[in-house]
């Protein structure tokens, strides 16, 4: 590796200490180094090569993303990237550490790994969803964890219609209503009672948030499956406000009459893994901290 993007959660790295030091490191053995913060964020966009847009000052030629925060700040990053196809590992200075792989106090020794090119490198899917409003108008968002549907304002359930490549599947009264990527399995679906997935399988689960009913599980779908998730009249034909989330970021706010299309998204996130560790050895670690 020759180019590094340090992409930095300016909240986590407040006065860009940990960022300082790996430019200077990076720098000292040679590599190029271009930062990313919340200000260059603002930056303008541009086509990629395949149509797609892309940050207009992330240069072509970068080899590595150093992400910087915590688990939000790589899902943030993977969405904002995801035309450029740059591999991503994380420096862990959140709380949550499921996708971030770099603890500060080895950093040195990671840096060097990267630059000499020992590791291996892990794809996950992503998800595309598009909201079709009753009007006609249309809005797209990406998602590398989830997509996740669910109530505005009042606690009062909401009544969900779940179609698969056109046909109807179920009715859900609930809470809301996640669709997830494996790599999403260890976030809000495993609150949710959803099943826990090796990340680099490729399908699409969706578990329902508090059904209000004893024997609604999850359900795993082929990753080539549509998934339409329709909001219809509530009770009493009342108008049913709701919204999708995106990775707990990107907002599209939804009512009756309007329905989320699901699919694999075509394009992909790929990890940078140093440590040998397996998932099942990280799962065990994580359920007995």
């Amino acid at each position: 590796m020759k180019h590094f993007l340090i992409y930095t959660n300016e909240h986590k790295d407040q006065d860009r200490t940990v960022t300082k030091r790996i430019c200077q490191y990076l720098e000292g053995k040679g590599q190029r180094v271009t930062m990313r913060t919340g200000e260059s964020r603002q930056a303008g966009r541009r086509m990629s090569a395949d149509g797609q847009e892309v940050p207009e000052d992330i240069p072509g030629d970068v080899d590595c993303m150093l992400v910087l925060g915590g688990d939000g700040t790589v899902l943030r990053a993977a969405r904002e990237t995801k035309a450029l196809h740059i591999p991503i590992i994380g420096v862990k200075l959140g709380t949550l550490g499921y996708m971030t792989e770099i603890e500060p106090e080895y950093l040195e020794e990671a840096l060097d790994r990267l630059i000499a090119g020992d590791y291996a490198q892990e794809s996950r899917m992503m998800l595309k969803g598009k909201a079709v409003f009753a009007d006609g108008r249309t809005e797209e968002g990406w998602a590398l964890n989830d997509i996740v549907i669910s109530r505005v304002g009042s606690l009062q359930i909401i009544k969900f219609r779940i179609y698969v490549n056109g046909q109807f599947l179920h009715e859900y009264n609930a809470d809301g209503v996640i669709v997830t990527t494996p790599t999403g399995s260890t976030g809000y679906n495993l609150s949710a009672g959803g099943p826990l997935v090796e990340p680099k399988a490729r399908l699409i689960m969706l578990t329902p948030i508090c059904p209000h009913t004893l024997n609604q599980r999850s359900i795993i779908f082929s990753p080539e499956d549509v998934i339409e998730i329709e909001i219809p009249e509530g009770r009493e034909d009342r108008i049913q406000t709701v919204e999708a989330n995106f990775d707990g970021s990107h907002v599209i706010p939804l009512r009756t009459g309007d329905r989320v299309r699901v699919t694999e998204s075509g394009q992909i996130t790929e990890f940078i893994k140093l440590n040998r560790v397996s998932f099942l050895e990280v799962l065990q670690r994580k359920m007995t901290d």
